[in-house]
C-alpha cells in the first residue's frame, strides 16, 4: 500500500489477526459551546470534519500533525473511527429527482 495511511498500517499485523479496540471517548468530544457542537479532539477545537478533509484532499498525517501540535496520531485515528461509526448508522433514502 502507498498512501498517506501507510505509517498506520504499519503497526497492524495483519498476518495474527490483531484487532484494535479504541475508546473513542478518550479523544472525542461534542459539546454544544465548542465548534457549535460538531465532534472535536478533546481538549481542543480541531473538528473531525477537519481531520476529514484535509486527509481526504490529500494531506498527509505528519503534515497534520506538524501543523497542530496538539494532534496526536491516536486522535488522528480517533477521528477516523468515529467517521466509520457515523457511517455505520447513516441511514440513506434514494429520492426520486
Amino acid at each position: 500500500m502507498n498512501s498517506q495511511f501507510d505509517n498506520y498500517w504499519e503497526d497492524c499485523n495483519f498476518e495474527e489477526q490483531t484487532i484494535i479496540v479504541m475508546d473513542i471517548s478518550s479523544y472525542i468530544e461534542i459539546r454544544p459551546e465548542i465548534m457549535m457542537g460538531k465532534p472535536v479532539i478533546k481538549g481542543t477545537r480541531i473538528t473531525v470534519e477537519m481531520i476529514l478533509e484535509s486527509l481526504g484532499a490529500g494531506e498527509t498525517a505528519d503534515n497534520l500533525l506538524e501543523s497542530y501540535p496538539r494532534l496526536t496520531k491516536e486522535a488522528i485515528s480517533a477521528a477516523l473511527f468515529f467517521a466509520v461509526e457515523a457511517l455505520k448508522t447513516e441511514r440513506i433514502y434514494p429520492v426520486a429527482v
